[in-house]
């Protein structure tokens, strides 16, 4: 696991000590010569810490009356202000940041020191797999969880467990039932999202996905994995838009499959919903990735003036969950290389870290892999087959559940597309 303060540029030199101000920023002190400085001596880059007290921490005072710092867990005390271990460089620009994780890190690792206490988050598909470690992760330190899923029996399950597994409030864990197959089952829980969690949401995590099914089509009349995957995530959004605030962060779970998309243009032209003559039930789980990472694109866009912030991400590669049932050779094939994949809580790595990190407070429209940004694929990153997506997308929602929530979307890809004509 990478350190953003282990690089060797950042060492201090003898002599030096690093110190904190109360409200959150970092200065340097030389007991040899009594200077006092506010930027690094080696690097010459300002730093902040946290306003708050890293998770399981408290501020005290000791006989003398001087601050001091107590591990609820442990019991151990100290003088030195514990947010100094998160100090993070100023940044010239929301993308500067350092990777400070790998693939080997787990989502407990990259939370470590965050309080979440008082957030709200709702995940899709969080009774197990991935999107449960996620859930686990989160709730272990404090945040509040609406757990989004169609099994209401595995979803009280999960709480059990994640209670007896992390020590979370039960009053913390909450379920509601969320089938993605049926578009009327989206908006029920969108409209209900708001008598669980008052007025706004801090953190959308899209995580929910099938796999490997043959042809099949949902109430709605259109292929089921890209529903499920895409289509009816994309609804949920834009219904729990009015929910989102300063801040909020919306985190669409895509995968490097993305790169074996394959579009046509008459295909776009038509419908972006496999028909059973032209099926494949790869590539129908690759083009619902591609979808989610261009969707994504176009929402951070649309919301920066918001400062809400939408990125996409890939959890890791063949990882062992309930995605790989729906035929015994995928059982078979993703138990071969269990080995040699993450585990599922290095997998919820890259979610978490996208949902929470500090260096990620302002950043929106990247794509992840291994709690870093990089470049998707060049079909991902076409704008013009984007909004084409995101405008029939718009209109399957409203041919079937009307332009309620979604009607200033498709009135601006409406203007979009007289501006490419008139160019």
């Amino acid at each position: 696991m990478h350190n953003i303060e282990s690089d060797s540029e950042d060492d201090l030199a003898g002599g030096w000590e690093q110190k904190s101000t109360e409200d959150g920023n970092v200065y340097f002190v030389n007991s040899c010569t009594n200077k006092v400085q506010w930027t690094h001596p080696t690097t010459g880059r300002k730093k902040v810490i946290p306003k708050e007290l890293p998770f399981g921490w408290i501020q005290t005072l000791d006989d003398s009356g001087k601050t001091l710092y107590v591990k609820q867990e442990t019991g151990s005390k100290t003088y030195v202000d514990p947010r100094l271990a998160f100090a993070t460089e100023e940044k010239a620009h929301v993308t500067d940041f350092r990777q400070r994780f790998d693939s080997s890190t787990t989502a407990f690792q990259v939370l470590h020191g965050i309080d979440l206490s008082g957030k709200y988050a709702l995940i899709t598909g969080c009774n197990s797999g991935i999107g449960y470690e996620t859930a686990k992760s989160l709730a272990r330190h404090g945040c509040n969880i609406l757990m989004a899923n169609r099994n209401m029996e595995a979803t009280q399950n999960a709480i059990k467990d994640i209670v007896r597994d992390t020590n979370a409030s039960e009053d913390n864990l909450k379920s509601i039932y969320l089938d993605l197959a049926s578009l009327d089952s989206v908006k029920k829980c969108a409209s209900s999202v708001k008598t669980v969690f008052a007025d706004h949401l801090d953190i959308l995590i899209l995580n929910a996905a099938v796999f490997g099914l043959p042809y099949t089509e949902t109430e709605d009349k259109l292929e089921t994995t890209f529903q499920v995957n895409y289509l009816a995530h994309l609804y949920l959004t834009l219904l729990l838009e009015p929910m989102f605030k300063k801040g909020t962060r919306v985190v669409f779970v895509s995968s490097e499959s993305h790169r074996f998309a394959y579009l046509k243009n008459v295909f776009i032209q038509q419908n972006i919903a496999m028909t059973k003559d032209t099926f494949s039930s790869m590539m129908a789980y690759n083009n619902s990735k591609l979808y989610m990472i261009m969707i994504a694109k176009i929402l951070s866009e649309e919301w920066k003036d918001k400062r809400v912030c939408v990125n996409s991400l890939h959890p890791g590669n063949l990882v062992y969950t309930n995605l790989c049932k729906s035929w015994w050779l995928y059982r078979l094939f993703f138990s071969m290389v269990r080995p040699f994949t993450k585990s599922l809580q290095q997998a919820a790595a890259t979610t978490v870290y996208v949902a929470t990190a500090s260096e990620l407070s302002a950043v929106t429209g990247l794509y992840f892999n291994n709690c870093f940004y990089c470049p998707a694929s060049e079909l991902a990153r076409d704008k013009d087959i984007a909004w084409e997506i995101f405008a029939i997308s718009l209109k399957m929602i409203a041919d079937r559940m009307g332009t309620d929530a979604i009607l200033k979307y498709i009135d601006k890809c409406k203007v979009k597309n007289s501006n490419d004509k008139t160019q």
